[in-house]
């Protein structure tokens, strides 16, 4: 890496691996000796959406929703093929081979580990998490690959509204479990919370800075004090949300091994299932990115709101959902560092600033 590109990363950038990983023993440990934090955390839920959790996450999404052009929004209907990689993925792809990773592992890799009841909750867990595409977090993940926001906006609203004709049927098939219900007040509370409030919030601060200072000074040194913002805001959640499972994780350190093992396959598989049909579509890298992270990222408010809902709090259903939001984050973080290592396997190299979609 050139000195000059070295010198355009961010100190929390260079080292990110090294504050995942801090931040992940900082949490359980918190988990485990102080556990009142997380129990007072705790308190400030609705609709099994953490409050201080929701507030990270806008805080990681405000300074992306600062840079959307709606102008740019209109222009995605004039090239739609990333939409259409989106919701083929996963909707027609993603549930299916979830379904069949997990399967494979829980029933034949790990038979001797797994008994067939258990393997059968973590089943259930697995095709939850796979039935709903990420909402809220793919907007960081487009924010670290340099994603074009506008269209990641729109990537992510209309799986929202699949997600309102969609999730019930697929996991019902699947699992063939009846009465399964969508929690509304959590899917309504969280496009409200990861969508609505921080893009409303963006676009205010956009045309009343752009209008009182001018773009220049918008583009070049209003946005760039937001740069670490972004990073700060993740390694927080990450503190929280390994605090909240510290017990979980110190008391099932084996099974949770073993069903991050075929979550984690998933992820990868389903990220290059998209990655790599948009790099045949030849689309701009600022388009695939975040068309990869969209589906290889999960909505685990929604998958652990219907495990409690159906199987209860401590079932293993729960559980693997659990695990989910535990391998989420330092896997994508190593498929964002793929995708920005590979950017230029798209469109010539050429900046995806550049590039019209």
């Amino acid at each position: 890496m050139s000195k000059e590109k070295l010198q355009g990363i961010s100190f929390f950038e260079r080292y990110l691996t090294v504050w995942v990983v801090l931040c992940m023993v900082v949490g359980v440990l918190i988990g485990k000796y102080m556990p009142f934090i997380p129990d007072t955390l705790g308190e400030f839920e609705y609709a099994n959406v953490s409050i201080p959790i929701a507030v990270l996450i806008w805080i990681m999404i405000y300074p992306m929703m600062m840079k959307v052009d709606f102008q740019s929004v209109k222009n995605v209907g004039k090239n739609p093929k990333g939409l259409y990689v989106t919701w083929v993925t996963n909707w027609l792809v993603k549930p299916f081979t979830m379904y069949g990773i997990s399967v494979f592992f829980f029933f034949v890799v790990f038979k001797g580990i797994i008994p067939a009841d258990l393997a059968k909750d973590y089943l259930a867990g697995a095709v939850l998490l796979g039935a709903a595409p990420c909402t809220a977090m793919v907007f960081v993940w487009s924010h670290l690959t340099k994603g074009n926001p506008a269209y990641t906006i729109v990537q992510v609203a209309t799986n929202d509204l699949i997600i309102l004709l969609a999730f019930t049927p697929i996991v019902a098939f699947l699992l063939g479990v009846s009465g399964v219900a969508v929690p509304w007040d959590t899917l309504i509370l969280s496009v409200v919370l990861f969508v609505v409030i921080p893009l409303t919030a963006g676009i205010l601060t956009r045309v009343n800075v752009i209008k009182s200072r001018g773009m220049d000074y918008f583009n070049n040194t209003f946005i760039p004090k937001f740069n670490n913002i972004t990073i700060a805001g993740l390694l927080l959640t990450l503190v929280i949300i390994f605090s909240f499972q510290g017990e979980v994780i110190l008391e099932n350190p084996v099974h949770i091994i073993l069903i991050a093992v075929p979550l984690t396959i998933q992820t990868f598989l389903i990220f290059f299932i998209s990655y790599m049909t948009s790099k045949v579509l030849k689309l701009p890298h600022n388009v695939a990115a975040p068309a990869g992270m969209i589906g290889a990222s999960n909505f685990f408010e929604l998958a652990v709101a219907v495990a409690i809902a159906l199987f209860g709090a401590t079932s293993p259903v729960a559980l693997a959902t659990i695990v989910g939001v535990l391998v989420e984050v330092p896997v994508m973080l190593t498929l964002v560092k793929i995708a920005n290592g590979t950017s230029h396997w798209f469109v010539e190299g050429k900046s995806v600033k550049n590039v019209k979609v």
